[in-house]
């Protein structure tokens, strides 16, 4: 493991909101002010899906590389100075649709993490195209790891091959199934010695499926940092590194971790 002692302390802000459904136009303006409420953060965490909601309407609703929203997040990092992130319907140069999890930084750079695990129960995996790369995004230091809802089920996916510092979940997860979603967490923080953050929506799809939030920083113990619970709105906390630093120290459990090679 890294020596993180001499890491600044990690800023986030996650946006837990209702989405109006299929409508890019009106969740871009939405989120214009929330973000400024967003300001001094390092990095502003959305929803999945956040132009659109959790849709199937893949054909329809699909967005070119380097389409509105790649520019209008390119614009919104520059004007906040922070690094923002969250999934979108994407349309890749191969054709195929993509839940794609886009990490615009200050700088213009737009990096990105195609959503591995596809929902089938919701028939995702009829109209998207499964990710076939783990992402690890470097900012400020720390090395963060972004997964996309489904993702959290599938511990292997999830587990630290690259000296991850946050695991970073984006989600549309219904409200039925929330007991998953509030004992997974905590289990992914323990098992990879991890700070872990999730952005989860409220309100009620277009398909009339309700949403509880329950977006959540916790710590490397599991602990919660912050809980956001069914309230709308911006919620901020700060990961230190220099607490990480110290944990790893006294619990190196990651010495004793079985080798691996994950195949696709």
């Amino acid at each position: 493991m890294r020596d993180l002692n001499d890491l600044p302390d990690l800023e986030l802000a996650l946006i837990q909101t209702t989405l109006v459904w299929q409508d890019a136009d009106a969740n871009r303006e939405r989120f214009i002010g929330l973000l400024d409420d967003a300001r001094g953060a390092d990095l502003i965490v959305l929803p999945e899906m956040f132009t659109t909601a959790f849709s199937m309407n893949s054909a329809e609703l699909a967005e070119p590389e380097e389409g509105p929203t790649y520019s209008w997040l390119r614009e919104q990092a520059a004007r906040i100075d922070a690094v923002i992130t969250g999934s979108v319907i994407i349309e890749a140069a191969d054709g195929s649709h993509r839940n794609r999890l886009l990490w615009a930084q200050p700088n213009g750079e737009i990096l990105h993490y195609d959503k591995r695990h596809l929902f089938r129960m919701a028939g995702e995996h009829k109209h998207y195209t499964a990710g076939e790369k783990q992402a690890v995004f470097k900012l400020n230091g720390w090395h963060v790891r972004p997964l996309i809802c489904y993702d959290l089920r599938f511990p292997v996916w999830s587990r630290d091959p690259h000296d991850t510092d946050l695991l970073l979940y984006t989600a549309n997860w219904p409200a039925a199934r929330r007991n998953a979603w509030n004992r997974l967490l905590p289990a992914r923080a323990i098992e990879n010695l991890c700070y872990v953050a999730a952005v989860n929506r409220v309100g009620e799809d277009g398909n009339g499926y309700p949403y509880s939030g329950d977006s959540q920083v916790l710590d490397y113990l599991g602990d919660p940092l912050l809980e956001a619970g069914d309230a709308e709105g911006l919620f901020r906390t700060t990961l230190r590194a220099a607490h990480l630093a110290k944990f790893r120290s006294k619990f190196p459990a990651y010495h004793d971790g079985d080798a691996f090679e994950l195949k696709l």
